[in-house]
């Protein structure tokens, strides 16, 4: 059994992403590793270097500044990062630049994925999603926040990513998966008040045509993390392991309402 990691990623270092923690999570599971860089403005080709594993292999690509509809070209980069995958591969492991596998589902990962290696019935692996919100004591538990998503999927070019990437479709189709017992730790809106503004500028243009576009819908100059949640819950597991540096390095401190629900 072969298992291809891949991701995408662009201006790791300005927005601060814990890309090396994702990928470092998934590197004992797969056989090689696809990274590709989009054209970025600072080193983030230096710190995907600083991993060190010859697993890695880099690509690079030229992001279209055009595409601001739903985030499609994060759809569109994941979709040309898969296609450089070469043919061998049974299974296809996608991780996002701000997700991170505890290593305590390692075993369970390759297990499901050897169990239904030669079963064409089913297209991809279904995982659970935990998404930290403001530090790393708080997640989400309500509807607001998706709770499963497709993370390994069968080397299938029928198979292309999604909207804003968040999933996989087979000929506009979702795919037939199996669920696996393993969790995916989602640190996308894990930072400062200030760095999780400026996060927001540089990507806005995903989604919006321009940063007035943007700005006509945050008001303020700092991210107010008390406005943008329905609900949340302590957080009383462990980390993975890989993250330990950079929950050491946390720096601000956010006092958040688990207790009064705000639901719309």
């Amino acid at each position: 059994m072969k298992i291809t990691g891949f991701t995408i990623i662009k201006n790791a270092v300005k927005n601060d992403y814990p890309v090396v923690e994702a990928i470092r999570s998934i590197l004992p599971v797969v056989d090689e590793m696809l990274v590709s860089i989009g054209d970025s403005s600072d080193d983030t080709e230096g710190l995907i270097n600083s991993i060190g594993s010859p697993k890695i292999r880099i690509m690079h690509s030229v992001w279209d500044n055009h595409l601001h509809k739903g985030g499609e070209v994060l759809a569109i980069e994941t979709n040309k990062a898969k296609a450089a995958i070469a043919p061998g591969s049974d299974w296809l492991f996608y991780i996002q630049g701000d997700e991170v596998i505890h290593e305590q589902y390692l075993d369970t990962i390759k297990q499901a994925a050897l169990q239904y290696k030669d079963d064409p019935r089913v297209e991809g692996l279904l995982f659970h999603y935990l998404h930290f919100y403001g530090t790393y004591d708080y997640v989400g538990d309500s509807r607001q926040w998706y709770n499963r998503e497709v993370r390994i999927i069968r080397n299938d070019p029928a198979i292309l990513s999604y909207r804003d990437a968040q999933g996989f479709r087979k000929n506009g189709q979702k795919l037939k998966v199996k669920p696996v017992e393993a969790w995916v730790y989602h640190y996308g809106w894990v930072k400062s008040p200030q760095q999780m503004f400026e996060k927001q500028k540089n990507v806005s243009t995903l989604w919006h045509e321009s940063e007035e576009a943007w700005r006509s819908i945050v008001q303020k100059d700092i991210f107010d993390f008390n406005e943008h949640f329905d609900s949340l819950a302590k957080f009383t597991g462990t980390h993975p392991a890989v993250m330990q540096e950079r929950i050491a390095r946390q720096h601000w401190k956010i006092e958040l309402d688990t207790i009064n629900k705000k639901f719309s």
